[in-house]
């Protein structure tokens, strides 16, 4: 046998141990959630059932830690502003916190209103309604992170919640406006995130990096973009996570994250004019200024992922809890034990340092190449857009927004990429083919002059060409015909597509699963 194949051998089995090792590592952590279950000591009708309830809960929380929580990190780990490790603490330490400190004390059992839980009047139907939804949205997560496609948690459980119900009460329980409303959603949510993270991306490029002196544009508009991802990320982070601890308005809201955005700039401004000399006047220089930027909003936005979505791993298991423990009354709000939170934190943070590498990995370098500028666009366009579409009413994804503000940072690249090659073609078209050193010069000019005169460079090299006044314009009209561009694609077209496919049949597929699920346990259990 080769030695290099030997050598793949070795990584193959390395591997496959270290596959087993995260295999084990779960299910120790799924029979320590049954094992502390059982030592609660709750006066339940059915112990056991609680337990294998809480066992799934921890599973689903596992998932949405490997999948979900990608969204959060993975510009910051592409970009380069953090280590992978360094991320994973970050992101495991404030999940867990968001979904302790500020996870909220009650959770719809019905999912959003999707089914109206006036008709499922037997306790028992309701308890394998909710398992059958629990068990396969996190299926589904597990699916969907084995094959690389982020998907939205949310709308793995509410597909989840649909199809069960629907099994459970018929069609008639279902709240069709809802439903509607999600399926707005999925286009609303990445093409939302992706015009405000290309939008945030182009400022940046016309103000700082598109200037002969960077540096000096930097420090000048710099603070304004952090004083402005203050104000979001404090506005955010009031309205999505403390609002559950301490219930504040949009508008106190908003000033908080004002006066918080004024002191970051005025601390800011001097400080970067002090560090200023130790950065070089590049793309690379600038970007260093976003580095601290990108580590708080990796902190921020896991903290509100986590005061948010742990509802959607410990949701249906705290109902499954207060239908268990007598509850005969089968409301749409339930308060949520605080051992259910518990199991839902450590779960998504174990399922984050386990399995998450591969999804930040995805979203992080794989779309497309990210630098610190794109990817404070990104965490921008995450925030941003959460608190403009949710004070407008519209329905969005997290997920889907950082997504599609990947995506459109992608995009716009591509354009942009594009539209300097049309003009490095026209300015060889008003030149003689021979004249490559008039064609060097004028074209080095052209790349180191800011944005405004690029312009008026191409307006007097026409200008000239008209007037025959370039004594190197010996252009020939078939040259056009001749010229060819080639379109450079900075977005990962196949990952495109594997994304778009997992969005849409995220809901469908969740749905058929928890049919399934639900009336195996149906007939089975009885």
């Amino acid at each position: 046998m080769k030695f290099k194949h030997i050598d793949n051998l070795e990584k193959a089995t390395r591997k496959g141990k270290l596959e087993s090792l995260r295999m084990g590592i779960c299910f120790t952590f799924l029979l320590g959630v049954m094992l502390y279950t059982n030592s609660l000591g709750l006066d339940v009708e059915n112990g056991l059932l609680l337990a294998i309830a809480a066992v799934i809960g921890g599973y689903m929380a596992i998932n949405i830690g490997a999948n979900d929580v990608a969204n959060n990190i993975g510009p910051s780990v592409g970009s380069h502003a953090i280590t992978m490790g360094g991320a994973l603490m970050i992101a495991a330490i404030f999940e867990a916190a968001g979904a302790l400190i500020a996870g909220g004390e009650v959770v719809a059992t019905i999912k959003d209103g999707i089914i109206n839980p006036v008709g499922i009047a037997d306790t028992r139907v309701f308890v394998w309604l909710m398992m059958a939804a629990l068990l396969a949205s996190a299926l589904w997560l597990n699916i969907a992170t084995a094959v690389g496609a982020p998907v939205s948690t949310t709308h793995s459980i509410v597909g989840a919640v649909l199809g069960a119900g629907v099994a459970a009460a018929g069609w008639e329980a279902v709240n069709w406006h809802t439903i509607s409303g999600i399926g707005i959603s999925w286009i609303i949510s990445p093409v939302l995130g992706g015009i405000v993270a290309a939008g945030l991306l182009y400022f940046i490029k016309r103000y700082i990096t598109y200037q002969t002196d960077m540096l000096t544009a930097a420090v000048k508009t710099v603070p304004f973009l952090v004083a402005l991802m203050a104000w979001t990320f404090t506005t955010y982070l009031m309205l999505k996570g403390l609002n559950k601890v301490w219930p504040v308005s949009v508008e106190f809201s908003l000033i908080a994250g004002f006066i918080v955005s004024l002191v970051v700039f005025l601390l800011l401004r001097p400080f970067l004019k002090q560090r200023m000399a130790r950065y070089e006047n590049s793309k690379e220089g600038v970007n260093q200024f976003f580095t601290i930027p990108l580590i708080f909003s990796a902190a921020l936005l896991s903290f509100a992922h986590g005061s948010n979505d742990v509802a959607n791993a410990v949701g249906p298991l705290a109902a499954i809890t207060h239908a268990l423990v007598g509850n005969t009354e089968l409301t749409d709000k339930v308060d949520i034990p605080f051992w259910v939170m518990i199991i839902g934190a450590l779960g998504i943070s174990l399922g984050l340092a386990l399995f998450g590498p591969k999804l930040i990995r995805t979203v992080g370098s794989e779309i497309t190449e990210l630098d610190k500028t794109r990817a404070y666009c990104i965490a921008m366009a995450s925030a941003l857009t959460v608190i403009i579409a949710s004070q407008l009413g519209l329905p969005v994804s997290s997920t889907h927004i950082a997504v599609g503000g990947v995506f459109g940072v992608g995009f716009l690249r591509e354009y942009l990429k594009a539209n300097y090659a049309r003009m490095e073609d026209e300015i060889r078209a008003h030149h003689s083919e021979d004249d490559l050193v008039a064609i060097n010069v004028f074209l080095a000019s052209f790349k180191s002059a800011p944005l405004e005169q690029k312009g008026m460079m191409l307006k007097e090299l026409k200008m000239q060409a008209r007037l025959k006044l370039d004594p190197a314009n010996f252009s020939k009209p078939e040259r056009k015909g001749m010229k060819k561009f080639y379109r450079r694609e900075l977005v990962k077209r196949s990952l495109l597509k594997r994304i778009i496919a997992a969005w849409l049949i995220t809901v469908p597929a969740s749905a058929l699963m928890a049919t399934g699920i639900f009336y195996l346990l149906l007939n089975i259990v009885g």
